[in-house]
């Protein structure tokens, strides 16, 4: 006879999540566009968070300053004092100019503030991958101290998801995967994750069974059509990651 699936336990997140603050209607990782997504209702924002060369946690997706401030070379290299000058809105719109890059505290004390969730993907510079997982995790930590719902960690590197476990054990995390290699779910298991967070064409009846059964939730990236929206739906998946804040209302959907 065999072992029953583990129950999955209650899970506290929205399941409509909006990607890097407002997707692209707004400069992405910027409290402008967290403001503009919950403007579009929603509650729950993801973000990517990395750390300055003097261990600042500060929101951007990519290593260079380029595609998303008017600086150079990578952000990394740079301590908070300089990144702090650097404008992060005028790339996108001439509204959005003089938009400052915010820190993780800056984000923390705004989703707080007004009863938001937030997804923290750890965005490692290349080689501070475990550095980069246990700074976020404490610095997190301490933020969320006392708050009801903590954040979800998350990150396509092990490494770091194994350095945000060693600093925080008890904030959830969740392994980012874009394709479903060899291990994947033993690789979630043994970091002791809470969730998968997949490219949303991975998903389907046996990988969302296989991670249920497993006692871990499903989440998606990037949904930005009605019929991959609908098909996850459809498959029970648990949280969805848009950048169409616009399309989505997650106060309607189910």
């Amino acid at each position: 006879m065999s072992a029953p699936s583990p129950t999955l336990a209650p899970w506290p997140y929205p399941r409509w999540i909006a990607h890097r603050g407002a997707g692209k209607l707004a400069p992405e990782n910027t409290l402008a566009a967290f403001r503009l997504g919950a403007q579009h209702g929603y509650r729950m924002f993801e973000c990517d968070a990395k750390l300055s060369a003097d261990g600042v946690p500060f929101l951007m997706h990519d290593a260079t300053l380029q595609r998303t401030t008017n600086g150079r070379g990578t952000g990394g290299d740079l301590p908070w004092s300089d990144l702090a000058q650097l404008d992060a809105g005028a790339w996108h719109s001439r509204s959005y100019a003089g938009e400052p890059l915010p820190t993780l505290a800056n984000v923390a004390r705004y989703c707080i503030a007004n009863g938001f969730f937030l997804n923290i993907e750890i965005k490692p510079t290349p080689g501070t991958e475990a550095e980069t997982g246990r700074v976020v995790a404490a610095h997190a930590a301490r933020l969320w101290h006392g708050q009801p719902v903590p954040p979800l960690l998350t990150s396509f590197q092990p490494a770091a998801l194994a350095g945000a476990r060693d600093s925080a054990p008890y904030l959830p995390r969740g392994l980012l995967l874009d394709t479903l290699t060899e291990g994947w779910l033993d690789t979630a298991l043994q970091l002791g994750c809470v969730a998968v967070v997949c490219n949303h064409a991975l998903w389907s009846t046996d990988t969302v069974g296989m991670v249920h059964g497993a006692g871990l939730r499903t989440l998606s990236y990037t949904v930005n059509d009605d019929w991959a929206a609908q098909r996850l739906i459809d498959l029970g998946t648990d949280g969805i990651i848009t950048d169409r804040v616009d399309l989505f209302s997650p106060a309607s959907a189910a």
